[in-house]
């Protein structure tokens, strides 16, 4: 339907940042032939990474440490980054001493006020992140440009202080979040925490403080009886370990070594501008956790998309040791016992998640096929514009849907949406398997504008496999949580609403 007849429960900021970009670069094997059948669909398109095999085979031969110089053994592994602008921290790179006692330009003005960002705070010299110096390679020339028609906003890490940023990357400890802090540290101090109360509080976010606690729980990992969980996670990670010595490694034998090899080329590609996921030792980790839970699984095995799923259960579960920036902490300084307690942890709860939408990754991918057909009819319920839009340049949702579906939406946002997404999937009952659904609804009506100004089908398509969402923080998360909730509550108990 039309988007003047929707019932508006929430009022929505229509300036959220990070639009589409006016010049996009055209692909050039997209093809508008429509796929017969799922199988031919697999067989004619890569996976959900940019990478290929065949272009990157030295970026993904094995990593052994052994193999490495000494001086790259403690410090990140990136992998090699298109050339790029240099920033300057002074001035212009053609500028002479005459131009050196020239007054500020407005571009040198601005370039100094961004030098503030990673100068001296309290005496202490302070580096941008990675991914914030790759965020900032356009020039100020083109910043000044753009200035004019939109908001100047600093940039928000990917990883550090998750929890805490909100749309300008500002974290700050209002009365309301104290408030909400107090609240989750009763709950868990509880001799049995309430799960239903718990879950109705983690619905809009949980605190960085007390996340890895609450996931542990609302996952099923931990028992709510505060007296049975230290016993439960040491048996746990005891059980882990002892799958890594029963089955580890079979890895090389003919049985599993096609699995392993997916596996290792796959580790590489999770997150590949983040340097904590390039280190070596993290990449161990995750190549124990996704073989130990293919051999165990081989309903499914190993499917491309199951790395993704780690990221954001590590990424906690090292915040809960680490105070200082997540995205560039060198996992190997901490303690081995602390390093083994993370693995493990990811692992199980990994394995929860995984068991409710299993159907995604077994022969066929059933359940991704059901979920992006459920899309579809639901888009033509609430969207009918941009359905028929669809039909009239014949783009197929399974050309665009079946990563969100894979991915659960990890490949379009940025990892520190993805973890406070996660939060209300887990206060959801079934938020992984059935409210994601919705999320992806309303992620793709967010779109509507922008989907309605493109005049072909590679437009439509590029568009919607490169949706600009680098500046996205906790507002627009929850905005696109307050949407999908929405659209669930209108449709999810009337089936009727699913037919034309």
């Amino acid at each position: 339907m039309a988007t003047d007849n929707r019932i508006h429960f929430w009022r929505k900021n229509a300036k959220v940042p990070g639009r589409f970009p006016k010049d996009t670069p055209k692909a050039n094997n997209l093809k508008s032939k429509k796929a017969s059948s799922f199988h031919e669909f697999a067989r004619s398109t890569n996976d959900a990474w940019d990478i290929d095999d065949e272009e990157d085979e030295d970026f993904l031969a094995p990593i052994h440490p052994s193999s490495l110089p000494p001086t790259l053994h403690s410090t990140h592994q990136v992998p090699p980054l298109p050339p790029q602008q240099p920033i300057n921290t002074t001035t212009e790179p053609d500028s002479g001493p005459a131009d050196q006692l020239a007054p500020p330009t407005a571009e040198v003005r601005l370039q100094h006020e961004e030098d503030r960002d990673c100068g001296q705070i309290n005496g202490r010299v302070v580096v941008k992140s990675s991914s914030e110096a790759l965020l900032n390679t356009n020039t100020v020339r083109s910043t000044l440009q753009k200035q004019k028609s939109l908001p100047v906003r600093p940039i928000i890490p990917l990883v550090a202080r998750i929890s805490d940023q909100n749309s300008s990357g500002a974290p700050i400890m209002t009365v309301r979040d104290k408030s909400r802090l107090d609240k989750f540290k009763y709950l868990l101090s509880c001799p049995n925490t309430d799960l239903e109360e718990l879950r109705k509080h983690s619905w809009s976010g949980i605190p960085r403080e007390v996340r890895p606690i609450t996931w542990r729980l609302l996952s099923g990992y931990l028992p709510v009886n505060m007296e049975r969980r230290d016993l439960v996670l040491k048996r746990k990670r005891d059980e882990y370990f002892g799958f890594i010595e029963q089955y580890y490694h079979s890895r090389t034998d003919e049985t599993y070594k096609d699995t392993y090899r997916q596996i290792h080329i796959d580790i590489p590609r999770t997150n590949p501008l983040i340097p904590l996921f390039q280190q070596p030792a993290v990449q161990e980790v995750f190549e124990r956790i996704l073989f130990i839970w293919a051999i165990r699984h081989p309903a499914s095995g190993y499917v491309q998309g199951i790395n993704d799923l780690v990221t954001p259960f590590f990424v906690v579960f090292l915040s809960e040791f680490v105070e200082e920036d997540v995205e560039n902490f060198d996992v190997a300084s901490l303690p081995l016992d602390t390093q083994r307690n993370i693995e493990a942890d990811s692992f199980w709860c990994m394995t929860k998640l995984l068991d409710g939408i299993q159907d995604n990754y077994t022969f066929a991918q059933p359940g991704i096929q059901n979920k992006v057909k459920a899309l579809e009819e639901l888009v033509s319920r609430i969207d009918e514009d941009i359905h028929n839009y669809f039909k009239r340049y014949e783009v197929e949702y399974l050309q665009f849907a079946f990563r969100w579906m894979n991915n659960l939406l990890m490949r379009e946002l940025p990892l520190r949406c993805t973890i406070r997404l996660w939060d209300t999937y887990q206060a959801e009952q079934e938020g992984f398997s059935h409210f994601h659904l919705y999320v992806c609804a309303a992620f793709l009506i967010e779109w509507r504008k922008e989907i309605l100004s493109m005049v072909d089908f590679q437009g439509l398509l590029m568009l919607l496999q490169n949706l600009p969402t680098i500046h996205w923080g906790n507002e627009e998360v929850g905005l696109l949580l307050a949407e999908a909730y929405r659209l669930k509550y209108m449709f999810a108990d009337a089936p009727n609403h699913y037919k034309r």
